[in-house]
C-alpha cells in the first residue's frame, strides 16, 4: 500500500509539472493513473480537483463539473474545486447554479478580489439574459400573429416577420422562447399552408432551433415526425427542398453529436438516445430515393445527406454501423437511382448530377468498411442487382444492368470492375454501341467510357473490341452505325483511320454531338493509357494530337449545351498526359476560358476532369525521382523504363502556370471549391489543392493568385478531404503566409482559420520542406498580434515548435527558433521558460554561443525580449552551463524528432535523418556567451547582447555583481563610448548606471 501510494504521489508531482509547462493532455493522463492507485478520500479530491482545472483548459467543461463535485463532495469547503466547478457551469449556460457555487466562494473567503469579480461579471451576465428573455416573449407572439393571420395582405409585413423569427431562433434565447411558447405546433402550421415564402421561414426557424441542441431536435423530430420531414424534402420547389435538406442536415448533427449544455445535475443524468430517431430519419431517406412522386432535386438533396452523415468522418471512428445498415437496407435503393435510364418508361425523375451523387455515396460507404467479409457482401449484393436486371428483362434489363455498371466505375471502381466481369456483360456493351437507337448508344458508350479507366482494359478493348467493330463496319447497311464502329477502331493505330474519321466528321454524316463527344472521350481514355511515359504511346504519332484539337473545338463550341461539352473535358482530362498537348492546350486561351466557364456552371459534374486536366498541365501529380541503381539493373534485365517528356521539364512546366494564371484558373477553381455538390469529393479536393500548391510555386505568382480569391479557397481545401489535398492546401497557405502580409493576403477574422492548416504542417509525418515552411510561416503570424499568439498556442504548437528546436538541419532549426521568438511576446510562453525540469532557457542561451550568425541573432533576441518582458528569466540565466567536455551534451525538450528525412528547402533540406540534439556550441559558459555577444563585430548581435545584460543588471543585486565581477564591465565601458552604435552605447550606460546605483562601481568624474 506504501508503495501504490508514493507511486501516486509521483503521479500527481509529474502532472502537476506537465500543467505548468502547458501540456493540459498528459497533465490529465497523469492525475487519471494516479487516480487508479489512489484509494484514499483526501488525496482522490486533490487529484479530481486538479483534472478539473485540465479539463476547463481543454475545453470538456462537463467533465470539469463532474470532476470539481467529486472533491465537493469530499471536502464542501474546497474553495478552489468550487471556484473550478462555477466557471465548468458558466460555459456549460447554467449560470443560476455557478452563482451559487460563487456565492460560497465568497462566503468562506471574503476577502478575495477574484472571487467577488467574478461574481459580479457573472451577476451582469444573469442581469442582460433575464432582459433579453423578457424582451423576446411578446416579439414571438407577435410574429406567429402576423405570419398565421388570412387577413394580412402586407407581404412586406410578413417577410419582415418571417426575417426576425429566422434571425431571432439562430439566438439561445430566442430559440429557448420560440420552442417553450408552442412554437413547433405553429411553425407547423406554416408548413401546412403549402406556401413557399411561408414553408421557407417555419423550416429555416427550425433548423436554428435544432442547431447544437440534441434534445430539442429529438422533441421536434416527435413531433413532425420522419414521414413530414421526407415528404417537404421531395417537393417540387427547389427553395423549400433545399431548406428541408438544411434542416435535415442540423439534426443529424445534432443528434449525432450533441451538446453536454443538455446534461443537467451531475454527470449523466439525462441520458438522451438517439439512435433510434436516426435510423428512421435515413430509412425515410432511402425510400425517398425510389418514390416516384418525390421531385428530382429532393432525391438529389436526399443522396448528399446520406453522403454527409452515413460513413464514419475519420477512420479512427470504429464503429461503422451505419453505414453496414444502409447497405442492408438501402443498397439496392441507391442503385435504382444509379441505373435510371433517362427518357425510358417508368424511369425515375432524376438529374444530370443524380447518377454521380449516386457514386459518390457508394464510394464512401464502400471506403467506410473495414474488412473483407463486408465488402465481399457489397460485391455480392451490386451483382445480384445487376443480375436481376441483365437476365430475363429483355433489352430494357440490360440498359439497366449496364448503367449500374457505369454508376459503379464512377463511384467503387472495386465493385464495378467485378460486375464488369459478369458473363455476357461486356459483349452486351460492344453490342449495344453499334444499336440505331441514340439512348442505348449513349449508355453503352459511357460504360465502355467508364471500362478504359484501367490500362490493361484498354489495352484489352484494343486487342479485342476493335475485330467486334470492324465486322460492324464490315456488314451494317447503316453509315451511322458504320462511322461509330470506324470510330472506336481508331484504337487499332491506323493513322489512316484517324484521318478518315477526321474528314466523316466534318463533311458526312450528322452524328448527334453528345454521342460523338463520348466517342472521343473514350479515345482519349484509350489513347492516354501510357500516362506521362514518353516511351509509351498507344496511337500513331499526331493521333493524340488530333484527338486533342477535336476536344478544344468541341470544347469551344457554345452553340453545344454544357453537358455534352464535359465529354469534351473528360477526354482533355486523359490527353494532358501528354506534354505536346498541355503546350497546345496553354497556347489556347479561348479554350482555357471555355473550360474555366464550364467549371463554374450549374454542371457540377465536370468538376473532376476540370481538375484533372489542370494537375496534368501544371505537372502537380507525385513522381519521384528514380534510383540511378534500379535503372541500370532494369537496363539489364531488358525492362521498360519510362522516359519524362522533354515538354515536362521545369521551365515548360512554369511558362504553363503563367498562360493559366492569365486565363482566369484561379477564380475558376475559387467558384469550383464553393460547390456543395457531391461531385466535389475528397480526391477533387485533392487535385484542386494541388494545383493551388503549383501555382503559388513562385513567389512573384502569389500575389495575383491572393487577388483572384485563391487565400479564400485555400483554407477550406486545407481543413477537409484527404490527408495529401489538406497537406497541400496547407502548404500552399504557408507559401503566401512567407512572401505576403497575412494581414492583406487574408483579412478580417480570416487570419485566424489560417492558424490550424499551418500547425498541421510541423506534425512529424510532414516533410522537411514542409515543417520549414510552416515554421516560416507561423513566425510571420506569431509577429502580428497577441490574439493569433493565442491561437497558436490554443492549436499546440509551440511543443512542435520546441521540437524542432533541436532538429539536426540548420534553417529548420533557425526557423524554430525564429518562430520561437515572436511567440516569446506572450506571457504563457514566457512562464514556460521558467518551468521545473526545463531545458528551454539553456538552449537559448547556448544557441547565442553557436556559430550560425542566423541562430544567434534569434535566440539572443529571444533572450533580449524574454529579459525584458519576464524580469524573472534574468536570475535564471546564470544556472545555465554547459557539461565538462569529458560528459554528455543533454538537452530535453517536450518533443522528440524521430522520423524519415524530407524533400529540400532549395536544394538545403535532404534526406538526412533527423537528431534530438544539436551539436554543441563553441562556449561552454553564460558569461562567456554574453561577452562573445557584446564583442561581436555584428551590432545587431551587439545590441542584442547590451540589452540581455542591461535587463540582467536591472533585475537583481546578485545578477549584476557575477557580471561586474567579470571582464563584461570592461567591455561596457568600452562600448558605452561608441558613437557610432548609439543603440549598444545606450544599453550599456544604463547597464553601467544600474551598477553605480547598486553601489558596485563609483561614477567616472564628471558622470551623474
Amino acid at each position: 500500500m506504501e508503495e501504490e501510494a508514493v507511486t501516486a504521489g509521483q503521479l500527481r508531482e509529474r502532472g502537476n509539472a506537465l500543467f505548468q509547462a502547458g501540456d493540459h493532455a498528459a497533465a490529465l493522463a497523469a492525475y487519471t493513473e494516479a487516480l487508479s492507485l489512489c484509494d484514499a478520500e483526501p488525496e482522490r479530491a486533490v487529484l479530481h480537483r486538479n483534472r478539473a482545472a485540465c479539463y476547463l483548459k481543454l475545453e470538456d467543461y462537463a467533465k470539469a463539473e463532474a470532476d470539481a463535485s467529486k472533491a465537493i463532495e469530499a471536502d464542501g469547503r474546497d474553495m478552489k474545486a468550487l471556484f473550478r466547478r462555477s466557471q465548468a457551469l458558466q460555459k456549460l449556460g447554467r449560470l443560476d447554479q455557478a452563482v451559487s457555487d460563487l456565492q460560497r466562494c465568497v462566503s468562506l473567503e471574503p476577502k478575495n478580489k477574484a472571487f467577488q469579480e467574478a461574481l459580479r461579471a457573472l451577476g451582469s451576465s444573469m442581469h442582460e439574459k433575464m432582459k433579453t428573455m423578457s424582451c423576446t416573449d411578446s416579439k414571438v407572439e407577435q410574429m406567429f400573429q402576423i405570419l398565421l393571420d388570412p387577413e394580412e395582405k402586407d407581404a412586406d409585413k410578413k417577410q419582415k416577420a418571417a426575417q426576425n423569427l429566422i434571425v431571432l431562433a439562430r439566438e439561445e434565447a430566442g430559440a429557448e422562447k420560440i420552442f417553450q411558447s408552442d412554437g413547433v405546433r405553429l411553425l407547423m402550421q406554416l408548413l401546412d399552408t403549402a406556401k413557399a415564402d411561408l414553408m421557407l421561414a417555419a423550416l429555416r426557424t427550425l433548423t436554428g432551433l435544432c442547431s447544437g441542441h440534441r434534445s430539442r431536435t429529438m422533441a421536434i423530430l416527435a413531433e413532425l415526425g420522419a414521414p413530414r420531414l421526407s415528404a417537404v424534402l421531395g417537393v417540387e420547389h427547389e427553395q423549400v427542398s433545399l431548406a428541408a435538406c438544411s434542416l435535415l442536415h442540423v439534426m443529424f448533427d445534432s443528434l449525432k453529436e450533441g451538446l453536454q449544455k443538455d446534461f443537467r445535475g451531475k454527470e449523466d443524468a439525462v441520458v438522451l438516445d438517439s439512435s433510434k430517431d436516426l435510423k428512421l430519419l435515413i430509412k425515410h431517406l432511402l425510400e425517398l430515393l425510389v418514390l416516384e412522386g418525390a421531385s428530382a432535386h429532393g432525391r438529389d438533396n436526399a443522396l448528399n445527406l446520406l453522403i454527409k452523415v452515413v460513413p464514419r468522418k475519420s477512420p479512427k471512428e470504429t464503429n461503422n454501423s451505419m453505414s453496414l445498415w444502409v447497405i442492408d437496407q438501402g443498397l439496392k435503393k441507391i442503385l435504382e437511382v444509379g441505373s435510371t435510364v433517362c427518357g425510358t418508361p417508368g424511369s425515375l425523375p432524376v438529374t444530370e448530377n443524380s447518377r454521380m451523387s449516386a457514386s459518390v455515396l457508394l464510394s464512401k460507404l464502400y471506403d467506410d468498411l473495414k474488412c473483407d467479409a463486408e465488402r465481399e457482401n457489397f460485391h455480392h449484393l451490386c451483382e445480384d442487382y445487376v443480375r436481376s436486371w441483365f437476365e430475363g428483362h429483355e433489352l430494357a434489363g440490360k440498359l439497366r444492368a449496364i448503367q449500374t455498371v457505369s454508376c459503379l466505375l464512377q463511384g467503387p471502381s472495386d465493385a464495378g470492375n467485378r460486375v464488369l466481369e459478369l458473363e455476357g456483360i461486356m459483349d452486351s456493351v460492344l453490342s449495344l454501341c453499334a444499336s440505331v437507337c441514340e439512348a442505348h448508344q449513349l449508355v453503352a458508350v459511357e460504360a465502355l467510357i467508364h471500362a478504359a479507366d484501367k490500362a490493361k482494359r484498354a489495352s484489352f478493348i484494343t486487342a479485342n473490341g476493335v475485330s467486334l467493330l470492324k465486322e460492324i463496319y464490315k456488314h451494317s447497311e447503316r453509315d451511322s452505325i458504320r462511322i461509330r464502329a470506324l470510330v472506336v477502331s481508331v484504337a487499332g493505330r491506323e493513322e489512316r483511320l484517324c484521318r478518315a474519321l477526321g474528314w466523316r466528321l466534318g463533311v458526312t454524316v450528322a452524328i448527334p454531338a453528345l454521342t460523338l463527344c463520348s466517342w472521343l472521350q473514350g479515345l482519349c481514355k484509350l489513347g492516354s493509357a501510357g500516362g506521362t511515359d514518353f516511351s509509351m504511346k498507344q496511337f500513331a504519332e499526331g493521333s493524340t494530337m488530333k484527338l486533342a484539337k477535336q476536344c478544344r473545338k468541341w470544347l469551344c463550341n457554345e452553340t453545344i449545351d454544357a453537358g455534352t461539352r464535359r465529354w469534351a473535358v473528360e477526354g482533355l482530362a486523359y490527353l494532358t498526359f501528354d506534354a505536346d498537348v498541355k503546350e497546345e492546350f496553354v497556347e489556347d486561351k479561348a479554350a482555357m476560358q471555355a473550360m474555366f466557364r464550364l467549371a463554374k456552371s450549374e454542371d457540377r459534374s465536370v468538376l473532376y476532369a476540370v481538375a484533372s486536366t489542370l494537375v496534368n498541365c501544371t505537372n502537380s501529380y507525385d513522381h519521384e525521382e528514380p534510383d540511378p541503381q534500379m535503372l541500370e539493373l532494369a537496363k539489364y534485365a531488358k525492362q521498360h523504363i519510362p522516359e519524362q517528356h522533354p515538354k515536362d521539364k521545369p521551365d515548360f512546366v512554369k511558362r504553363r502556370v503563367r498562360k493559366l494564371l492569365a486565363a482566369g484558373v484561379v477564380s475558376a477553381l475559387a467558384c469550383m471549391v464553393k460547390s456543395e455538390n457531391p461531385a466535389l469529393t475528397n480526391s477533387c479536393r485533392e487535385l484542386i489543392s494541388r494545383v493551388f500548391l503549383a501555382l503559388v510555386e513562385e513567389a512573384e505568382d502569389r500575389g495575383s493568385v491572393v487577388a483572384q480569391g485563391g487565400g479564400k479557397a485555400l483554407i477550406p481545401l486545407s481543413l477537409e478531404g484527404t490527408e495529401v489535398g489538406q497537406t497541400k492546401a496547407a502548404q500552399a497557405l504557408a507559401k503566401i503566409t512567407i512572401t505576403s502580409n497575412p494581414e492583406m493576403a487574408f483579412p478580417g477574422e480570416r487570419i485566424y482559420e489560417v492558424v490550424r492548416p499551418l500547425v498541421s504542417l510541423l506534425h512529424l509525418q510532414r516533410t522537411g520542406l514542409e515543417n520549414f515552411e510552416g515554421l516560416m510561416a507561423l513566425t510571420n503570424l506569431a509577429g502580428i498580434s497577441e490574439r493569433l499568439r493565442q491561437k497558436i498556442l490554443k492549436e499546440k504548437a509551440v511543443p512542435m515548435i520546441e521540437g524542432y528546436m533541436f532538429e539536426e538541419h540548420e534553417l529548420i532549426r533557425l526557423a524554430a527558433t525564429e518562430c520561437m521568438c515572436n511567440m516569446a511576446m506572450s506571457k504563457e510562453v514566457q512562464e514556460l521558460f521558467l518551468a521545473e525540469g526545463s531545458d528551454r532557457l539553456k538552449l537559448m542561451v547556448l544557441y547565442s554561443g553557436e556559430e550560425d550568425e542566423k541562430l544567434r541573432r534569434a535566440a539572443s533576441g529571444t533572450l533580449a525580449m524574454l529579459t525584458a518582458l519576464h524580469p524573472p528569466i534574468c536570475k535564471r540565466i546564470p544556472q545555465v552551463r554547459w557539461p565538462q567536455e569529458t560528459e554528455q551534451p543533454v538537452l530535453t525538450s517536450a518533443c522528440v524528432l524521430d522520423r524519415a528525412g524530407g524533400v529540400g528547402v532549395g536544394g538545403a533540406i535532404g534526406a538526412a535523418g533527423l537528431s534530438a540534439a544539436p551539436p554543441p556550441p563553441q562556449t561552454a559558459h553564460w558569461l562567456e556567451i554574453l561577452q562573445a555577444l557584446l564583442l561581436s563585430p555584428s551590432a545587431e548581435l551587439q545590441h542584442r547582447g547590451a540589452v540581455v545584460v542591461m535587463n540582467m543588471m536591472a533585475a537583481e543585486r546578485e545578477v549584476a555583481e557575477q557580471l561586474i565581477a567579470s571582464e563584461t564591465l570592461e567591455i561596457l565601458s568600452v562600448l558605452a563610448k561608441d558613437k557610432d552604435k548609439p543603440r549598444v552605447a545606450q544599453a550599456a550606460k544604463e547597464s553601467l548606471a544600474q551598477a553605480v546605483a547598486y553601489g558596485l562601481i563609483k561614477p567616472s568624474p564628471g558622470q551623474e
